[in-house]
């Protein structure tokens, strides 16, 4: 079945594209959830409209991704941990943290999706998260990991 995605979805595609799926994922989940809608020819002019309008709204917020980058980008946040003498955390530091510690600490919004650790954080020092802020501009943030 294919399915046209309003929403992006974790392991099936972005926003606006026309995926594959199989016919029970899309029937009994995507389409009732309002996560895609059928990809028959009316819904793919609405798509191809809307795509239209989104990418000429999308190169003003470009810019500002941009800006929102290059602020970030010698930032160093303060992530605060319980760790035990040898310097392991208990648990790990996730990227609902790295979110809420953007959010506390500059003012920065970030849906927690937005943000991709390369590796599993379990011990106290300074480590790098990514964020996907568009198709077109990723940064890395420096954060650190400190004992509460």
């Amino acid at each position: 079945m294919e399915i046209i995605l309003l929403k992006d979805v974790d392991k099936v595609g972005d926003k606006h594209t026309i995926v594959t799926v199989k016919d029970g994922y899309g029937r009994n989940y995507l389409i009732p959830q309002g996560m895609a809608v059928i990809a028959n020819p009316t819904n793919r002019k609405k798509l191809d409209d809307i795509i239209r309008k989104e990418e000429d709204m999308a190169a003003a917020r470009v810019a500002e991704f941009r800006d929102l980058a290059a602020f970030l980008k010698d930032k160093m946040l303060k992530i605060g941990a319980k760790a035990g003498t040898s310097g392991k955390i208990f648990g790990s530091v996730t990227n609902v943290q790295i979110a809420a510690a953007l959010k506390d600490q500059l003012d920065i919004e970030i849906e927690r999706r937005k943000v991709v650790l390369p590796e599993d954080v379990k011990e106290l020092g300074t480590y790098q998260a990514k964020l996907d802020l568009h198709k077109e501009v990723e940064v890395l943030v420096n954060f650190e990991v400190v004992a509460e």
